[in-house]
């Protein structure tokens, strides 16, 4: 028997809570405020959850808007991303009151001024510190009445490993592609619960694409061919297929949790068969006796 919502772990961006306090996050100001768009105190029900997905989408819609005004390409990432993808499986984060901090997305280093002017039509702002440090890589703007920032990714994701969206985002009209979505979280070594949830998601709600043909599915030939010419990053993401496989089983209905896991087997079926490059077979000789990923540093936001 599968647990029952209540047992089931909970948590948000940060760490699980039941209800939210004023003090969860803090603005870029250094001041306390409420969670966006779901008032202090209030008890994270789907109902509670839903409005608050429905007041982000409103905002993705302006900025997406902007965005085309300006000419400016990009594609949201992240939680935001997930739930617009998976329409039939978001119930799993309601189920563990997991709420939205912020909308991020990826943009070309080509159009970032565009995508700067886009922002500051709507009146957002700049976080200077970042801009100054950071400009070539990365950019985060602040929302100008509510609690919200919005992180961009400048062509490329440089976490754990990096994920390069050079030409990639034309594939999808909103978010990345899936496969690059699901990427996103097979990237992160040390991956928690939340990530794994996503990912479990994203594989119920998607079938898988053997040859990238049908950009309504996972594309595992891309997934293949990545994870076939670095083995660092074939070291994590088949890392993190087993355990989204383990944590399926526990977590997932049966019915869920087979589909699940027969779609895992697939992608990990797709990298073992996929040859791989000189490259990779001189690193995997050394393996874990070197690291092979990158620390990843907080950017502060104040």
């Amino acid at each position: 028997m599968k647990k029952s919502n209540r047992d089931r772990t909970r948590w948000n961006e940060g760490q699980g809570r039941g209800a939210v306090n004023e003090s969860d996050t803090e603005q870029h100001t250094g001041n306390e405020h409420p969670i966006p768009f779901i008032p202090a105190g209030a008890e994270l029900t789907r109902q509670v959850l839903q409005e608050q997905e429905r007041r982000f989408n409103d905002v993705l819609g302006e900025i997406m808007s902007a965005a085309e005004k300006h000419g400016a390409t990009m594609r949201v990432i992240g939680s935001l991303a997930f739930r617009i993808q998976c329409p039939d499986f978001k119930h799993l984060e309601y189920d563990n009151e997991r709420y939205l901090t912020d909308v991020d997305f990826i943009a070309y280093g080509k159009e970032i001024d565009k995508v700067q002017d886009a922002f500051f039509s709507l009146d957002w702002t700049e976080n200077q510190s970042v801009l100054r440090l950071f400009g070539d890589k990365r950019r985060i703007f602040y929302h100008p009445g509510e609690p919200i920032h919005s992180d961009v990714f400048i062509d490329k994701l440089r976490f754990c490993h990096e994920i390069d969206f050079r030409g990639r985002l034309d594939i999808d009209e909103t978010t990345i592609s899936l496969v690059d979505l699901l990427l996103e979280k097979l990237q992160i070594v040390e991956i928690n619960r939340k990530d794994l949830v996503d990912m479990m998601m994203l594989l119920r709600q998607h079938e898988i694409s053997r040859d990238g043909s049908d950009q309504h599915r996972i594309d595992g030939a891309y997934l293949a061919s990545l994870c076939a010419s670095d083995w660092g990053l074939w070291r994590t993401a088949t890392m993190n297929l087993r355990k989204s496989a383990k944590l399926a089983e526990e977590y997932l209905e049966p019915e869920d949790a087979t589909v699940v896991t027969e779609r895992l087997a697939t992608l990990r079926r797709l990298i073992d068969e996929k040859p791989k490059s000189v490259k990779w077979r001189m690193r995997s000789k050394i393996g874990d006796r070197v690291k092979w990923y990158r620390e990843v540093e907080e950017v502060d936001r104040d």
